[in-house]
């Protein structure tokens, strides 16, 4: 939107079909941007989607003025590619019961072709941002934001992780059969996850996820970036990572993102002599016996109930 200031421009356009959940995002962006901004959607027009019913016809308007496009007739899915990840849909890919053939995949190699070897890496985060990538066997260590990313693109390719292939729910309200790539998000999503597992507060946790990562992916995936929601919950979000540093140890294998140790110098969450099955430490064993009092007597009250009642044990309680 800078550049439409910088240019006095009053109009922007993009070709999304009007069956998507792009044409929602970008124009919701425009709108957040630049309220007065008019926006052109050619495939929302009467007199352009009469004449091109989709990209079929697309494609042959463009070969038949010599305009190169990526897409062919023999591969005419639709794909969108950004550092994080690439996507496919369209074409043969709207029946979900095709299989995606070998060649269009394109950023990660297939299960078979990866190699049968582990390779391990480690993985630091300060406060949930990665911030090292620590290569195993070279001891290589990678700390740029963007180079980390690459790095952990190149690796995931290499082994073959981050593919999805699903059916979900378009914001607009129809289903949508989508195949996706996500090799370097794939790897610290899992690491991620595993660290605030070590370092994260039990009930922050319970609470982030019960509520501000799925609202959080309501906003993104309906294109609501701009907007106040947004920067709420991304406040709530960024307050429940202030605890989360350390280091992951990774194996990748075949597809498979491994979690082989972690460690953090911050977490006083973790203790590992308080929860040994062969030492005492922190609290004495009999000091649960009022704890499950406490918690037994609502369950006593409505056993009570129950046979008070007449109310008979199911074969499934009886088997437990």
């Amino acid at each position: 939107m800078a550049i439409c200031e910088q240019e006095e421009c009053g109009f922007v356009s993009h070709g999304c079909t009007g069956k998507g959940n792009d044409q929602v995002r970008f124009e919701l962006a425009f709108y957040g941007l630049k309220p007065d901004i008019k926006v052109i959607a050619p495939w929302r027009n009467p007199e352009f989607y009469n004449r091109f019913a989709g990209r079929s016809a697309l494609l042959e308007y463009a070969a038949s003025k010599g305009i190169p496009v990526f897409q062919t007739a023999a591969k005419p899915w639709s794909t969108d590619e950004n550092l994080f990840h690439i996507s496919y849909e369209a074409g043969i890919l709207e029946d979900p019961d095709t299989t995606p053939p070998s060649d269009m995949w394109k950023l990660t190699a297939s299960i078979e072709a990866a190699p049968s070897t582990p390779e391990h890496i480690a993985i630091d985060f300060t406060q949930g941002r990665p911030t090292k990538v620590t290569l195993a066997e070279t001891k290589k260590e990678i700390t740029d934001p963007v180079e980390i990313f690459l790095e952990l693109n190149r690796l995931a390719r290499k082994h073959g992780v981050g593919r999805l292939d699903i059916v979900e729910n378009r914001f607009i309200g129809v289903k949508s059969r989508g195949c996706y790539e996500t090799p370097g998000g794939t790897i610290l999503r899992k690491a991620h996850m595993d660290l605030e597992g070590l370092t994260l507060d039990r009930d922050v946790r319970a609470l982030r996820d019960g509520f501000v990562t799925q609202e959080l992916s309501k906003i993104l995936y309906n294109g609501l970036w701009f907007s106040p929601e947004r920067e709420f919950v991304m406040s709530c979000l960024e307050a429940s990572q202030k605890t989360v540093s350390g280091t992951v140890r990774i194996a990748l294998l075949k597809g498979n993102v491994i979690v082989e140790g972690r460690s953090s110098d911050t977490t006083y969450l973790y203790n590992a002599e308080e929860s040994s099955m062969d030492a005492l430490g922190g609290f004495k064993p009999d000091d649960t016996t009022g704890f499950i009092a406490v918690q037994a007597i609502r369950l006593k009250k409505w056993g009570q109930a129950r046979a008070k009642a007449g109310f008979t044990m199911s074969p499934e309680d009886a088997h437990h």
